[in-house]
């Protein structure tokens, strides 16, 4: 069997999905005749060209602007289902996503249309494709922690819909020290934590999102391997580590997939997991992640093998449902 063909029934978990960053361009027009929304596009064709970014900032301004279209609760469940059909087209068998809420309220959007609707997507995805899930709420840090701090009171009527918060956005110039009060919050409501640092940003941020954040997964990392101190402390705390090699080429965090570090990140014993990140503006959902790093940079079964048990292991699913997916990975592998 090919190294492809293994990765494509090899069972995984993703664990770094920015819901709003599946928005494929076929289901943005859908959306937007739908609901009446004017797109500065005239095709599809031109929606996927305007994807031609470089950076971090070029490609959240399309992002936001895609976003527009997304109005009701179908639209949220219809965009999340879609994600779950291609997830599960990759065998995967669990993912964590992110939301974007101040992206919608900001827009007028209620809290509640936005997180009933991709609830609705993710049970109907357990229920027609047996993918489950959890829920991740994302503070946009571009913003002020004040208003991170609402959107997270304002979502407390649902809190049994999500599992844990995140921190994402423009990362350079807003450190994890600015959201200091609304993570401890969010620890003492008895919410997981992650954020993302280090991947246009600096080790220091990483430093700070484990040491002020106190997170219990660091979303990116990449810019760890700059700091060998961290290098140390990652691998010895065994923080799980989302890396997203395909979001990283294309935003030039990395100029060619041969130079990526996960190689590096294994060898030194850090809890790596690969992951989609954006896939509609990035280039490919998780299975293109695996097979594209994995030919670029000569990974094997084995070091494949361990990642995708490094992202059931990286969860935040019971020991038990862990223990059994491991187990499925176990029996494929032989």
């Amino acid at each position: 069997m090919s190294l492809d063909a293994y990765i494509d029934g090899l069972p995984k978990a993703e664990l770094h999905l920015h819901i709003e960053g599946s928005l494929e361009p076929e289901l943005m027009f859908e959306l937007a005749r739908r609901n009446g929304v004017s797109i500065p596009f005239d095709s599809v064709e031109a929606v996927r060209a305007a994807y031609d970014f470089s950076n971090l900032q070029d490609f959240l301004d399309i992002y936001y602007a895609g976003a527009a279209v997304l109005l009701t609760r179908r639209d949220f469940e219809d965009l999340a289902f879609a994600y779950f059909q291609r997830a599960a087209a990759d065998n995967v068998r669990h993912a964590e996503i992110f939301f974007d809420p101040q992206t919608h309220t900001d827009r007028g959007v209620s809290m509640e249309t936005v997180i009933e609707g991709l609830w609705d997507g993710m049970k109907r995805a357990e229920t027609e494709l047996g993918v489950t899930s959890k829920l991740i709420l994302c503070f946009l840090r571009h913003l002020d922690e004040d208003a991170a701090m609402g959107t997270l009171e304002a979502a407390l009527p649902w809190r049994d819909r999500f599992a844990g918060v995140g921190l994402d956005s423009s990362e350079v110039g807003h450190p994890p020290s600015k959201f200091q009060r609304v993570f401890a919050r969010a620890r003492d409501l008895g919410f997981k934590l992650c954020a993302h640092a280090g991947e246009e940003g600096p080790p220091a941020y990483v430093h700070e999102a484990l040491d002020l954040l106190h997170i219990d997964r660091m979303d990116h990392g990449n810019r760890s391997m700059e700091d060998e101190g961290l290098i140390r402390r990652l691998a010895n705390e065994q923080m799980t580590l989302t890396v997203c090699p395909l979001s990283n080429l294309k935003l030039c965090v990395v100029h060619d997939l041969k130079d990526h570090p996960v190689p590096e990140m294994l060898r030194r014993g850090l809890h790596v997991t690969l992951n989609s990140d954006d896939p509609a503006y990035f280039g490919g959902y998780v299975n293109a992640n695996y097979k594209q790093l994995a030919s670029a940079v000569g990974l094997t079964r084995e070091q494949v093998t361990q990642i995708a048990r490094n992202s059931f292991e990286g969860s935040f699913l019971t020991e038990a449902e862990k223990a059994r997916r491991i187990a499925e990975i176990d029996a494929y592998a032989g």
